[in-house]
């Protein structure tokens, strides 16, 4: 793990970058940046060893954050549900922009980037290489999203050739763990006795667990590079919701009801080609099957009934 370095993490309240910057903090002088919309959220960075800074990315104002980071990863976003395709651009492409401008003295930056920006395919087992097509994967929760990410990109691989920092683009595919992620939220219906509704059946992933994402910052920020290194950034192995589920339940003592909607647009299937990841961080080391049972058993020990298989 890194030692001694200065590091930014932005969207630091988030799902996956409080524990990153949490294992980074033990090593590190950490800052995090975020809206801090919510009171409690500054206080539980505080309190694990990060100095909360409040910044809108999209609004451009870096006052009050430093230009001397060694390192920055930045995992601000906005996943708005409406249709504002202006304020989207302007976080997550313009702000991304304005960040590595002025943090543009740092050796490496991780920029997470999203396994929506590609094209959707009819084959729900095409497996997704750095170099797939790209394009609209119009999603009814945040309609905005996977254009202003592909837009976020050309803006990060234009700030690494004009700036001279070195990037990694890293193409998040799909995280969970005891903080939350798609799994977790799945694992919580099973415990409440909800339907889980999926887009198509199967529908896969290929999931990346906490400790893993947190063990693997490191190297794609040494990976990082002028013009930017672009990364599929999942687990090794495809997996689908209905195959996830039915563990949990098995491990929760539990029949899960699964139900499928589909919705045309939207990726048919997210299995990411991980070679390149993998030629960087190494394998991984939770499997699938162990980082279920882990996340059942942070979020919901009072129903974990059965022992892995």
């Amino acid at each position: 793990m890194l030692s001694g370095e200065k590091i930014l993490v932005t969207g630091v309240a988030g799902q996956i970058a409080f524990p990153i910057a949490r294992a980074l903090a033990a090593e590190n002088e950490v800052w995090g940046l975020a809206r801090f919309s919510r009171p409690d959220d500054r206080q539980r960075v505080g309190a694990a060893g990060i100095t909360p800074v409040a910044c809108d990315l999209g609004g451009g104002d870096f006052t009050d954050v430093p230009t001397d980071f060694t390192y920055v990863v930045h995992l601000a976003a906005t996943l708005a549900p409406d249709w504002d395709f202006d304020a989207a651009l302007r976080t997550n492409a313009e702000g991304t922009g304005l960040l590595l401008q002025h943090c543009r003295s740092a050796k490496g930056t991780l920029v997470m980037s999203t396994h929506s920006v590609y094209r959707p395919q009819d084959d729900p087992w095409y497996v997704f290489t750095e170099g797939s097509p790209l394009g609209e994967c119009n999603s009814t929760h945040t309609p905005t999203y996977s254009m202003s990410k592909i837009a976020q990109e050309a803006t990060a691989r234009f700030a690494a050739r004009a700036f001279g920092v070195p990037v990694t683009i890293a193409r998040m595919n799909a995280s969970y763990g005891p903080n939350g992620g798609l799994p977790a939220m799945h694992i919580d219906a099973l415990a409440e006795g909800r339907t889980i509704t999926t887009r198509w059946d199967p529908c896969l992933y290929s999931p990346i667990y906490e400790d893993d994402i947190n063990s693997q910052v490191e190297a794609l920020l040494q990976a990082a590079s002028t013009p930017a290194t672009i990364v599929n950034w999942g687990g090794d192995e495809p997996v689908s919701v209905q195959e996830w589920t039915a563990y949990a339940g098995e491990l929760m003592g539990v029949r899960p009801t699964v139900e499928v909607a589909p919705i045309e647009g939207t990726l048919r299937g997210s299995v990411a080609d991980t070679t390149r990841r993998a030629a960087i961080t190494g394998p991984c080391a939770v499997d699938w099957r162990e980082g279920i049972r882990r996340t059942v058993a942070a979020r919901h020990p009072d129903k974990l009934v059965a022992t892995a298989r």
